[in-house]
């Protein structure tokens, strides 16, 4: 069924909540990425990043996929605020993480790939905002390329092949802008099929599901936009 050809013979009023709902979900994604960066920020000016190089870093990402796949599996089962509260801390766990990329990267090229970031997730979003073409197609087609990248950098992790290294990140740029688009339409549609209509409660899970899914976009495709433009310490 094609769910972005529903939309056209909604109600004024559905759709406006539907932004509204949006909006509130890009809050709840801004506020995540907030906390990823104060927290990447305290850790490296406390010193504490040189104490997450190695099996710390591993054990910590363990913990975040974990913590993922709790939350996506539970979000609907869960209360509100314990559902905000577990995206907050993993965005919180996610910062511990990323602070190691300031060890291997200068401040200004991770400033100038956020920026950059910024405006592709911006510009992406808001096609798949306000287009007519239903995008529900690319799901299933970016899902087996992320799976893809991932089993390759897993691989790459014994190889140590440059090429196959920027390889991985040019395919994964196209997929997670790809995965921005489809996302913030499915979201979109989500509202305008019904949450809205089940309670602040149910309002604010799917909130926090859909900030996740964008703050996941947002995240990987400023990674693999940085080892493009990201500049290396000496």
């Amino acid at each position: 069924m094609n769910m972005g050809s529903q939309t056209i013979g909604l109600p004024q009023a559905r759709r406006d909540a539907a932004s509204i709902f949006l909006a509130k979900v890009f809050y709840w994604m801004a506020i995540g990425l907030a906390v990823t960066a104060a927290v990447a920020w305290f850790t490296v000016q406390s010193g504490f990043v040189a104490h997450l190089v190695g099996a710390p870093l591993i054990v910590l990402f363990i913990a975040e996929i974990a913590l993922v796949w709790y939350l996506s599996a539970r979000v609907w089962k869960m209360s509100p605020g314990a559902a905000t509260g577990c995206f907050v801390g993993y965005a919180a766990l996610n910062g511990l993480t990323l602070s190691v990329i300031f060890l291997a990267y200068t401040m200004t090229s991770i400033a100038s790939t956020f920026v950059i970031t910024a405006g592709m997730f911006g510009a992406m979003s808001l096609y798949g905002f306000i287009t007519k073409r239903d995008l529900s197609g690319m799901g299933s087609f970016l899902f087996m390329g992320l799976i893809g990248i991932i089993l390759a950098s897993i691989v790459n992790m014994f190889l140590h092949s440059s090429s196959l290294g920027w390889t991985i990140s040019i395919l994964g740029v196209l997929i997670f802008v790809g995965l921005t688009a489809y996302d913030v339409q499915r979201i979109k549609n989500m509202a305008e099929q019904g949450i809205l209509e089940q309670g602040d409660a149910m309002i604010q899970r799917g909130a926090v599901i859909g900030a996740l899914s964008l703050y996941l976009d947002f995240i990987n495709l400023f990674l693999m936009l940085l080892r493009f433009v990201g500049v290396t310490r000496d």
